[in-house]
This record gives C-alpha cells, structure tokens and sequence, in this order.
C-alpha cells in the first residue's frame, strides 16, 4: 500500500500480461495514477477509460523508470522512456458533505457505509441505510438516523454511542424463540442479529430488518414495515407469505 496517490506523466510503453483478453504492448505520452489500494491506472489523450489497468495490486513497485505492479498471475509494467512529471499527493475518500471534523477541523463527509474525513484517519462505519442528520453530538460528529425495531438517533462514533445498545435496551428479551423455549437476544454477529438465548444448542436466528415493528405476524414474531413492505423477522416465514397477507390492500 501508499500513502496518498503517485502520479507520473511522460512518454511510456505500458506492458499487460496474465490475461488474454487485455494482453498488449503500447506506447504514448501517458499519465499513470497509483492510487492507496494499489491500484492503477494508465490513462492516454482519449476518453474517460484507461488504456491499462489493474484493480488493488497485491503489490506495486516504483523504482525509478520503472513501475511493476503485480496480483496472482496478472502483471502491469511501466516503463518510463522522457518523464514529463511526477509526484505524490494527498487522497483521501470522495462524499457528501456532513459536517467537520472535530479532530482537524477539515470535512467530514459520507461514502456509502461509512462517514470518513478528508483530512485525517477519522473513519466511522455506518449501516447503509442510515441517514446522517445535521444535528451534531456532544462529542462534535454528526448524529444518524437509523430504523432498527423503531426509529433510533445515535452518533456516528460507536464509541461514543452505540446503536447496537440502543437496540438492545428495547427489544432484548421482547419476542419468544419460535423454535424453543428461550427468549431471542440482540446480537452482533457480523450483522445485527435477533438470535436464541440458548445458542448452540439452539441455532434459531434471524437478521435484524431495515425497518419498524408495526404489528404480529400469525407466527408469533413481529412484523416490520421496511423499504420494501410490511415482513417478518423471519424472512422465510410461510404465515406471512400466504397470498391472503402478502397482497397489498388500499386501506
């Protein structure tokens, strides 16, 4: 990996092997892009695309006139003939302004599951479908909104607040095992999870839906309004499924 994004510019011959469809040899005046996945790019005077690429390099190599970059069997070789220029500049991730960062001062902004800021390591991870609110917490970062059960408002900083207890304050213990006798816990076991207490003799365990508990499904679990439509907690649940409640009304 690289800290930040190496540019070079100049007349090269780009050389790709490992990949029969992309195997070529050419030559130009080129601007070549290492960005701080190791990935790279050599760009010509035509168009949005590439003329060669490769996609997070297991490892990249800059060694004077020469620029190797390498995964698995696939190989990308740069050979710099009159260098035009070069150099190495500051990057970072690319959102939607949501406020600044308390650390440094610079923006904070928000990628798909993440708020990231551009000038320093401050990175949060999100869920996806939160929102993030322009009411800021006592810490400084922004708050989000996310739909876990209920309609939840947390700091975007775990360590400052967590959304997994939130969650858990309120629908721990709510809702009986369909499969046992054990009470479902809220757990975090990469997702969100309502899971039996009673784990691992009983595996029964469901992913905590994107949405708001509005009501009971004839299963016995609750029933949530999401995105998508009124579900259950058990996405396979056949009691829900039947044409009768999964057909839409106009009430």
């Amino acid at each position: 990996m690289h800290d930040g994004i190496h540019v070079v510019a100049g007349e090269c011959t780009t050389t790709f092997d490992g990949s029969r469809v992309r195997e070529h040899e050419q030559r130009g005046q080129v601007l070549v892009v290492v960005k701080p996945d190791n990935t790279v790019l050599v760009h010509d005077a035509d168009g949005y695309q590439p003329i060669a690429w490769l996609t997070r390099a297991e490892t990249v190599t800059i060694d004077g006139t020469h620029l190797v970059a390498s995964d698995g069997d696939q190989r990308l070789e740069v050979t710099i003939h009159d260098e035009t220029a070069s150099g190495r500049y500051p990057a970072s991730a690319a959102g939607t302004p949501v406020g600044e960062c308390p650390d440094c001062g610079d923006a904070l902004v928000r990628v798909a599951d993440a708020v990231v800021c551009t000038g320093c390591d401050a990175r949060f991870g999100i869920p996806g479908d939160a929102e993030v609110l322009d009411t800021d917490c006592d810490c400084g970062h922004p708050r989000m909104g996310v739909e876990r059960g209920r309609a939840f408002e947390v700091c975007v900083d775990r360590d400052c607040e967590s959304m997994d207890e939130a969650v858990t304050e309120v629908f721990d213990r709510e809702w009986d095992c369909p499969n046992c006798e054990g009470d479902l816990r809220i757990l975090r076991r990469g997702g969100l999870l309502a899971g039996c207490e009673h784990y691992p003799d009983c595996d029964t365990g469901f992913a905590f839906p994107a949405g708001v508990v509005v009501g009971e499904c004839d299963c016995g679990l609750p029933l949530f309004e999401t995105a998508g439509g009124k579900r259950c907690l058990d996405a396979t649940c056949e009691a829900w499924h039947t044409p009768e409640q999964a057909a839409p009304t106009n009430s």
